[in-house]
């Protein structure tokens, strides 16, 4: 195997040659013919035409309790049951991320519609049935289902994403002494990923082998979570994900669909099909975290930031160390000699909280991007410039060069396109009619992180090559772009490079997760291309920097041989790993946007509408402008989600999640989103990996909801700080009187 440690900055690379004319371009989805024919089978359409059986979930209609009886008699006389699973390995929720261990119930229920049991039948509709049969008895406990009653006291772990407590010099001695002091509270409530396809998985046992079929992210990790769960070696488990209907951090850890489904088949000596409903995605499997931010800024006179401070509070179910990062950011974007950014959970008995899109900034960001904004306004500065004045040199808190920054760059850009100079210069200064026009920018970050990956290209006699990993797509386009790096880096066309994906059986990779995909997996086929270059330059007997790969063809000197020739009825494979190196500790890497929004406010109902919405961002090369373009659009129609509509409603006396569905959680539709406008500037981080590229697809979630608050600040003069900005919260703010009609 070929292994490539990240230990210093690369220099010119193959990809930046770009002969082969694929790297970078805004190539058509490989696998997009699959998906718009419905040929492209996910988890739940799998062993179409075998003989299955079906399960269903009996859930718990009490928060806080212990399991005293189950009792499922009736539900085992029905006609067309087979089974039913019960006991303490039934999982209460998904596995955190990085957890190698799966929770289970072990009798308690810690969480409203928690998982009890699964009833397995000889279709959906009879499982359904005999579920609602299954007579659960339960002892009540006290339960704590909302956080605000109970701030400060709060826990610290050590089992986040960051350190729960990021410090330097005296915070609290620097704000004290800072000329300007600034101190404000945001909140922002729980939220569900939503993605379109469910938890969902099919189980198949053959001896004591298991196959199982399911919506995952990280297929390495998640094959050891199911092999924990169901008590047999990893090796006894072959996961498969080709196809994910999104994920977006909700299964970075499996589902209970998972287990369940491997217990069912298991009992009934036949392959289970499960799929969680909706309402079970969003009350059995995990959810992001409320939180209550604390933002205390302390300045010069003239505006220069001098200390910086950023105080979380998150909730999480009991024992659950996870936390919403909201300060991932904060520890690097604004400068501040003094600094102190902490996280705390405080326990409730409600849904886990895990990873959801951007598990930080996209909350982090909504605080800290209203409280620059609300700090300009007090100097009486515009929010650009003040974001200029105070753009530090190097990392604040390590003292690390950044490896590459274009976040000036990005505000300078979207500042003309957006016309930003047009922006009215006061408050409710601006009418259309009934409706006030505002103007609001954020800033946006998402830290980089790259991690060991494998891959394997196969290069058959004919010239063909076939890429394997164990890599994901999650809706991302990685089939894609892990394409069109073989093909650039060997000098074929895109048909001549085919891509096989989400299988345990296939090297292993980094898996989908935390923006690292495409540049792990991504580097992982670059080394292995490397590896089959030098193949082709030993069995010609040249120096592989000298071959320029082209059309099948390699160039050498005057001479110009077709890969067959050189393969000589051969097939070659090679195997290529990427791992993380010195790189990743002496700079501090992360891609930098910059968000602007226009909306309208009805003076007289509150109704917000975005009209417009520009994200500039960097993040080092772009493999394919059209699927990167693609995800910044989807992080643009979450940041409108965040800032105006989401938000999961816990009941306060039991932990029911009231809006358990996409009837009542409210998502942005057409009619809530304008014409969005993305912009990816170029640039390059050879710091970052092989590939000079970054993370994207979490970039363009975070700050656009604070672009959006600072933008209905501008149009009405109402500071919201809690989210979503809904017509209730801002009814009462709205203006008595309004500037002349634009």
């Amino acid at each position: 195997m070929n292994k490539h440690v990240m230990d210093e900055a690369i220099g010119e690379t193959r990809l930046d040659r770009n002969t082969q004319g694929v790297i970078g371009k805004g190539v058509d989805r490989y696998e997009g013919k699959l998906k718009v024919s419905g040929k492209a089978p996910y988890a739940y359409e799998h062993l179409i035409g075998e003989k299955v059986a079906y399960g269903y979930v009996v859930t718990a209609p009490i928060g806080r309790a212990k399991v005293k009886s189950i009792d499922a008699m009736a539900a085992q006389s029905l006609a067309g049951v087979l089974t039913v699973v019960s006991g303490d390995e039934v999982l209460h929720s998904s596995a955190q991320p990085l957890s190698p261990a799966v929770p289970a119930m072990k009798g308690e229920i810690l969480h409203y519609n928690q998982p009890v049991a699964l009833v397995v039948a000889e279709s959906f509709e009879i499982a359904r049935q005999a579920a609602k049969l299954v007579k659960v008895e339960y002892e009540a406990k006290e339960g704590h289902y909302e956080i605000e009653s109970r701030r400060g006291t709060g826990r610290a772990t050590e089992e986040g994403p960051m350190p729960a407590d990021t410090k330097r010099g005296d915070f609290e001695k620097a704000f004290a002494a800072a000329e300007v002091q600034f101190d404000q509270t945001y909140r922002t409530p729980s939220y569900q990923a939503a993605a379109m396809e469910p938890h969902a998985s099919v189980a198949k046992w053959d001896g004591d082998q298991l196959t199982i079929w399911s919506s995952c992210q990280l297929l390495d990790l998640n094959v050891q979570q199911i092999a924990n769960g169901i008590g047999v070696d990893p090796s006894k488990v072959r996961l498969l994900s080709p196809y994910i209907g999104g994920g977006f951090g909700s299964k970075l850890g499996i589902g209970p669909d998972a287990v369940l489904a491997a217990l069912g088949a298991k009992a009934v000596g036949r392959p289970v099909k499960l799929a969680l409903t909706r309402q079970n995605v969003f009350q059995a499997t995990s959810r992001r975290g409320e939180t209550i931010q604390r933002v205390r800024i302390g300045t010069t006179k003239d505006g220069k930031i001098t200390c910086f401070g950023h105080e979380s509070e998150t909730a999480n179910a009991e024992g659950e160390g996870f936390f919403e990062p909201s300060g991932i950011s904060t520890v690097f974007l604004y400068p501040g000699e003094d600094r102190l950014v902490t996280h705390r959970v405080i326990t409730t008995d409600v849904l886990t909280a895990s990873a959801c899109r951007a598990p930080g900034e996209a909350t982090g960001m909504l605080a800290t991007e209203s409280a620059l904004d609300e700090l300009a306004e007090r100097f009486g500065m515009d929010p650009v410039a003040f974001r200029k004045m105070n753009e530090p040199e190097k990392d604040p808190q390590e003292d690390l060069p950044f490896s590459s920054r274009r976040l000036l760059d990005c505000i300078d850009e979207g500042a003309r396109r957006f016309n930003w100079a047009d922006r009215p210069s006061k408050p409710a200064a601006r009418r259309e009619g009934e409706w006030l026009i505002g103007y609001g920018m954020s800033s946006a970050s998402r830290a980089n992180s790259l991690m060991a990956s494998s891959a394997e290209i196969e290069m058959s006699p004919e010239g063909r090559a076939i890429v394997k990993t164990s890599m994901t797509d999650i809706g991302t386009g990685t089939y894609t772009i892990l394409q069109q790096i073989a093909a650039e880096m060997l000098g074929l066309p895109l048909d001549h490079v085919d891509v096989l994906l989400g299988d345990t059986s296939l090297p292993e990779s980094s898996g989908s997760g935390g923006s690292w995909g495409a540049n792990s997996a991504g580097s992982s086929v670059y080394v292995a291309a490397e590896a089959l270059i030098e193949e082709f330059a030993k069995r010609l007997g040249v120096e592989a920097e000298t071959l320029t790969l082209k059309d099948g063809h390699a160039i050498s000197g005057n001479r110009q041989i077709p890969f067959a020739e050189i393969l000589n009825g051969d097939t070659i494979k090679v195997q290529g790993k990427i791992e993380p190196g010195d790189t990743s500790s002496n700079t501090n890497q992360a891609s930098y946007g910059a968000h602007f929004a226009e909306v309208a406010v009805n003076a007289t109902t509150g109704e917000t509408r975005v009209r417009r919405l520009l994200t500039v961002g960097t993040a080092g090369r772009i493999l394919n402008m059209k699927t990167a373009t693609s995800q910044c659009y989807g992080g643009q129609i979450w940041g409108i989600g965040y800032a105006l509509e989401e938000e999961l409603v816990v009941d306060p006396r039991s932990g029911l999640i009231v809006n358990h569905d996409l009837a009542e959680y409210h998502v942005p539709v057409h009619a809530d989103v304008p014409k969005l406008d993305v912009v990816l500037l170029e640039d390059r981080d050879p710091h970052a990996s092989p590939l000079a590229g970054k993370g994207i697809g979490e970039l363009a979630i975070a700050g656009v909801g604070a672009a959006i608050n600072n933008a209905i600040y501008n149009a009405t003069g109402a500071r919201i700080r809690s989210y979503p900005i809904t017509m209730d919260k801002l009814l009462s703010h709205l203006p008595d009187e309004v500037g002349e009609a634009a």
